[in-house]
This record gives structure tokens, C-alpha cells and sequence, in this order.
């Protein structure tokens, strides 16, 4: 039998997950638009509305902290997770990025954040995980939730607190040289390092994740396509044969989108092509932002992302529409623990927890 340390060395980096207060939003209000808009500007009155929901019984404060396993239904799709605070400095090598942020956005967030002194929503972190952790929260969520639900926008809630001593230490110990990639948050956690730095000693070293195994329920990674326009059809093509790709013409939607998971597939409200690099093990949406967009002189700031392939070719009539495939679990786990950061909107990861269910007030620690 596989044996697992249950005792990293103290000073070694590890994976650091920690219990904390759980703060939620009435049942009712959450998956609701307007309780989301609350969070909108001005940030300096978070505080203040949620002083406001606390004194309605529109918020509630966990008596004392826990692990929690989050589990939601989307549209028939399950995803568990494990909800917890992570330890920013001892956690630092173990979160990888698959994608890029900007500085400036990274900024404004940081003060944002601040200004709330609020994680609002768990930062979703994926990996495959071991055994033992699926084993435990599969007992774990074989029992009766604390809390089950279904939100204003039909998705179904559960929620499971963990105190049992014995249980929290073998769910973080077991967990502690786990390597994760971050699925949505890129920017909320460039933040939160930034303000872990500039307040050392306080709440901001550590910050709010939830921690999805996608060897049991795992997130659907979908594609992200893309319209350029003022680009014709036979620009792109004659300077993708300059490189040595493989260009073909199709004369029906059908056969040009059967090859959508081996190439691009550009289509001009007219007719269909796709695009195939030399190397089969490059990946598309890398291959199309490093090489083919600067060879077709496109703008980045001008590029349309668009989560639905119908939205996208509707726009084809304005220039070009690029359909690609999703990437896999390992390809965006390989990129991202190489180092390589994929393009900007490389990818979607669905379903999304929504909002208000497991929150993190800073303000009671």
C-alpha cells in the first residue's frame, strides 16, 4: 500500500490548506442578478451593505471554522470541491497560472479587494488528486449536507462542513504536495499575492480557493472562438501556405467542422477552410496567437471571443471566424506546470460555482 507523509517539514513549501469562517448569502438571494450587483461599484460600500444584510438575516456567519465540500449541479453537470483558506507563501510553488494577466487589472482588483475586505467567491483551483482525499469526501458527502438548496438560477447546492480534527489533518496533509493549476481566478489571485505583500501579518496571506479533483467530478473545459475583422479568407490562406501549414477548402459546413478537433476552421459567412500546423502536438489556440495572428497583421485588441460557435459565425460576414477545440485537462495541466502560458480566453471551465454560497469576510479574522 501506497503510505502518505502526514507531516510535511515545517519550513518546506507545501500545498497549505486551512480551515476558516464560512460567510453566506441567504438561500434565496443567491443565483440572483441583483444580489450580484451589489458588488458592483462603489467597493467602499461593501462593508456598509453587508453590515446592512447582516442586521436583515440576509448573511450568516459560521460559529467556528471548517473545511467545507461544495457541491453543485448545473445543467446536469456535478462538481464537488473543497472550499478552504490557502496559505499564500507556503502554497507559492504549488499554483500554477495556464494564463497571462495584466498588470493594470491586476492592480485595480488589488485595491478592490482591499476595499471590500472580502473574498467573494472562491478562486477554482483543479488537479487530479490523490486517492485518499477522493475517499474521504466521497464518505464525506454520503452523509446528509449541512445545508442543500437549489438558488434563484436553478443551480442545486450542498454544502458539508468539516471540524473533526482527525479529518482535517489527513485532508491537508494529504493535499500538501499537490501541485494545482488555477481554472478561473488568474487575476483575483495575482491580487491577492500582491496584497498578501503589501500586508504582511493580516488576513491577506491568505485567500479564499475551492479545489477540484478532475479525476472524480471534474470541471468541462469548452472552447473559446474567435472573429477577426477587416481579415479575408484568402489573406489567411495564402499566408498560412507562406509556413508550410496545411490549408483545405470544404464545401459544406459538415465536412469542415468534422475536422474541428484536428485544425482551425475559418469560415467568411461564404465558404469553409481549415487550418493545420506542421506540428500535430501544437496546440491550436497557441498556434493561431503566436504565429498566425502576427503573420496576418491582427491587431490582438481587435480579436473577438465568443463562448458559442453560432455567435461567432454570425459574425463572419464582418471578416473571419476562427472555431477552435477545447484543450484537454492535460494539455492546459502540461503548459501551465512548464510554464508555457496559454493565450488570453484559451478556455472556459464549466460550470462555475455561483456566487454568495461559501464566502470569506477578512474583517472577522
Amino acid at each position: 500500500m501506497e503510505t502518505v507523509s502526514l507531516v510535511p517539514e515545517a519550513d518546506a513549501p507545501r500545498f497549505a490548506l486551512e480551515p476558516f469562517r464560512a460567510l453566506r448569502l441567504a438561500n434565496s438571494y443567491v443565483g440572483d442578478p441583483v444580489a450580484n450587483r451589489v458588488f458592483a461599484r462603489p467597493y467602499r460600500s461593501v462593508p456598509g451593505r453587508l453590515r446592512e444584510w447582516r442586521r436583515k438575516r440576509h448573511l450568516e456567519l459560521d460559529p467556528d471554522p471548517a473545511l467545507y465540500v461544495h457541491e453543485y449541479t448545473s445543467h446536469g453537470v456535478t462538481v464537488r470541491g473543497l472550499v478552504a483558506n490557502l496559505d499564500l507563501l507556503s502554497s507559492a510553488t504549488s499554483v500554477f497560472p495556464h494564463e497571462g494577466t495584466d498588470q493594470v487589472q491586476v492592480n485595480q482588483l488589488a485595491g478592490r479587494m482591499a476595499e471590500m475586505s472580502l473574498n467573494p467567491a472562491p478562486i477554482l483551483l483543479m488537479h487530479r488528486g490523490p486517492a485518499v482525499v477522493r475517499k474521504v469526501l466521497h464518505q464525506i458527502t454520503a452523509e446528509e449536507p449541512n445545508l442543500v438548496y437549489t438558488d434563484r438560477a436553478d443551480q442545486l447546492q450542498r454544502v458539508w462542513r468539516i471540524t473533526d480534527p482527525s479529518m482535517l489533518t489527513l485532508l491537508t496533509s494529504s493535499l500538501a504536495s499537490a501541485q494545482v493549476v488555477i481554472a478561473d481566478g488568474h487575476h483575483r489571485y495575482a491580487a491577492a499575492r500582491q496584497l498578501r505583500a503589501d500586508h504582511p501579518g493580516t488576513g491577506w496571506e491568505q485567500t479564499l480557493v475551492m479545489l477540484v479533483d478532475q479525476n472524480d467530478t471534474p470541471l468541462q473545459l469548452c472552447a473559446i472562438h474567435r472573429t477577426l475583422p477587416r481579415l479575408s479568407l484568402e489573406v489567411a490562406e495564402e499566408a498560412a501556405n507562406l509556413i508550410g501549414a496545411e490549408v483545405r477548402r470544404y464545401d459544406s459546413s459538415h465536412a469542415a467542422l468534422a475536422k474541428l478537433g484536428q485544425a482551425l476552421v475559418l469560415h467568411d459567412g461564404q465558404t469553409w477552410a481549415t487550418l493545420r500546423p506542421n506540428d500535430p502536438e501544437q496546440l491550436l489556440v497557441c498556434w493561431l496567437h503566436e504565429t498566425l495572428l502576427p503573420l496576418w497583421q491582427v491587431d490582438p485588441a481587435r480579436v473577438g471571443f465568443h463562448h458559442s460557435a453560432t455567435d461567432a459565425l454570425a459574425r463572419a460576414a464582418h471578416g473571419v471566424s476562427v472555431l477552435l477545440p477545447a484543450p484537454s485537462f492535460e494539455q492546459v495541466d502540461a503548459s501551465a506546470l512548464s510554464g508555457h502560458l496559454l493565450p488570453e480566453k484559451a478556455t472556459s471551465f464549466q460550470p462555475k460555482p455561483h456566487f454568495g454560497v461559501i464566502m470569506r469576510e477578512l474583517d472577522d479574522e
